[in-house]
């Protein structure tokens, strides 16, 4: 028998207001004693998954969907309509993605039964070392969340093509014509991004001095404020900046006008990159990693300088105790996949970082031997207030989207594409429509560290796409976006599937923990000031019994009712007899999971 995981349900109160109430989150709206509708099959807390045969499409917006939808029926590929479907996603969820940004995939093709990894991170401007760098902070012990500083070259644009190139079928102009219509016609806004477009646009206003341009932002994002839900957007800019890409393919943005007039824009406002750094910029296909889990299942995640393969440790991790031995809203299971977390996140911030600069031991930090050793420094009964990084025997040493598509020949496609914080940097280059990413804010500023800020090198990232086999088939592409609650999201949701038995859509509305708090990447070796307990955050649907156990326990514990902080999930199952898809999308976004 499956153990309940939910005691509770968080209800969004009904209301009367008028529509700007809408904007409102739940934790804001008063109380009604009214509950939700009951439902004749599955969880009372969840909704129905999506069944289809042909093709199914997850995304965090229902247009973007559609689009995902209307490719795969005009022949294309998953790969194609997944890069349609974030086309569209970087001009209808600007809060979380764009052309500025970087992305990862992982793909599954059928034709050669293999998964393909894909690393389309940006570099550092090439011409500033290290010491004109800590020279540009001016003091400052951090590097800053906008403006210039944090602006690494985006890799988007590319890992389309590379994509595309290699499991394409339909013209780049196909596949971007959706989206560019949108953006010079119009979309509504959708209520979550809405309500992310004013957070946004309230943190950019409290760090202008930072920023320093935002003219061009609010222009093209904030002419009259925020947009709110239902209102309609347009931004002619990025349609026409996605039309060159379209017609001038990857070089257009690298190599042709829209590289130049970054160049001249980040010469006019005092930023490091320069039109060389678009040029030497290439994606990289990896090799993904997966370790077993239990009953057959896989788990498989991307390399550094990702954070991927911190879900592959928790994995390794939690295989040596029996989680379903304990109700899922139990202490016990809560405790046990927080610890696994809090070890795994101790080898992210020593070792992850850009490989071609400083390789980790990744065939050390992924055994089963590894994994048994991290799990036996867990106490069962408390919180251990501090643990390290392992130590390698060597000869030698967010605001995000996520989205997963599939098509009528079983090729799956795992996507993550983000800005970092928020909608990023705060800088739009003049007439071009788009938001730099700030992800060098993630470089650490020791020297020695691995992850060490230096001239033409990857920060770490936090993006990460996965993929799940069973018996060696595969079973599901998924992602959570979510800065670092991505890797122990992607481990609750194959808890839930595997220890637990929900189905596809109920391992993602279940309620979630986000641990934050332990060293970081962005930190000096020794770790110095870190929080290394860190808070250990949980949503309304925790048993407030569990919350006083896991206190008593030693955990520092916040129950937290807005599930922003909490990621957004999407999934796409194949059942390897039928070969029919089930898809999945997250209850805390706008999105929606569509198939034919």
């Amino acid at each position: 028998m499956r153990n309940i995981f939910l005691s509770t349900i968080a209800l969004t109160a009904l209301t009367l207001a008028p529509a700007h109430a809408q904007e409102k989150t739940s934790a804001e709206k008063p109380a009604l004693e009214i509950g939700g509708g009951g439902r004749p099959v599955g969880e009372a807390w969840s909704r129905s998954p999506v069944h289809a045969q042909q093709g199914m499409a997850a995304t965090a917006h229902p247009l973007a969907s559609q689009i995902a939808i209307d490719i795969l029926k005009k022949g294309g590929t998953a790969v194609d309509a997944a890069i349609a479907a974030n086309a569209a996603l970087g001009l209808m969820e600007p809060t979380g993605n764009g052309i500025g940004g970087d992305l990862f995939a992982i793909i599954w093709d059928p034709k050669t039964q293999k998964l393909y990894g894909l690393n389309g991170s940006g570099k550092s401007a090439m011409g500033t070392s290290y010491q004109e760098f800590i020279k540009q902070l001016g003091g400052s012990k951090t590097i800053p969340p906008f403006g210039p500083m944090p602006v690494t070259v985006p890799g988007t644009v590319d890992a389309w093509y590379e994509m595309h190139d290699r499991f394409g079928k339909l013209s780049m102009a196909d596949i971007l014509a959706p989206t560019i219509t949108y953006a010079r016609e119009g979309h509504p806004i959708a209520p979550v991004i809405g309500y992310y477009l004013q957070s946004n646009l309230n943190r950019f206003e409290q760090s202008l001095d930072m920023i320093g341009d935002f003219d061009n932002a609010r222009n093209t994002y904030f002419k009259n404020g925020a947009p709110k839900a239902g209102e309609i957007f347009k931004n002619p800019d990025l349609a026409n900046t996605l039309s060159k890409i379209a017609e001038g393919g990857r070089d257009a943005f690298y190599e042709g006008d829209i590289a130049r007039r970054i160049d001249a824009y980040f010469k006019r406002i005092g930023g490091n990159l320069r039109y060389e750094d678009f040029a030497a910029h290439d994606s990289k296909w990896v090799e993904p990693g997966c370790v077993d889990y239990r009953k057959g299942y896989e788990l498989c995640e991307l390399p550094p300088n990702s954070q991927g393969f911190a879900a592959l440790q928790m994995a390794n991790i939690l295989k040596n105790v029996d989680l379903a031995q304990w109700p899922r809203g139990s202490a016990e299971v809560l405790h046990y996949i927080t610890e696994a977390k809090r070890l795994a996140f101790e080898d992210v911030a020593r070792f992850y970082a850009d490989p071609d600069a400083s390789p980790a031991p990744l065939e050390w930090l992924l055994s089963d031997e590894y994994g048994k050793q991290r799990f036996a420094l867990i106490d069962p009964a408390k919180a251990t207030p501090a643990f390290g990084p392992g130590e390698p025997k060597l000869e030698g040493e967010g605001d995000t989207t996520y989205l997963t598509v599939a098509d009528k020949d079983g090729m799956m496609v795992s996507l993550i594409q983000s800005n970092y914080r928020g909608m990023g940097s705060g800088l739009v280059a003049d007439g071009l429509g788009f938001m730099f990413q700030d992800r060098g804010e993630l470089y650490s500023l020791d020297a020695e560290h691995p992850n060490a800020y230096a001239p033409g090198k990857r920060p770490f990232q936090t993006i990460i796409p996965a993929f799940m086999k069973k018996d060696g088939k595969p079973f599901m592409s998924f992602g959570l976006m979510g800065g670092g609650m991505q890797p122990q999201g992607h481990v609750q949701v194959m808890v839930n599937l595997v220890d637990y038995g929900m189905n596809v859509q109920e391992a993602g509305d279940a309620a979630r923990l986000n641990h934050d708090g332990g060293r970081q990447p962005t930190d000096d070796l020794a770790g110095a000031g870190a929080d290394l307990l860190g808070i250990l955050n949980v949503e309304p649907g925790i048993p407030a019994e569990t919350v006083e156990r896991l206190k008593a326990m030693g955990h520092k514990v916040e129950v937290v009712s807005n599930g922003a902080m909490f990621g957004g999930y999407q999934a796409i199952t194949r059942d390897p007899e039928t070969g029919v898809y089930t898809g999945a999308t997250e209850m805390r976004k706008d999105g929606q999971a569509l198939g034919y």
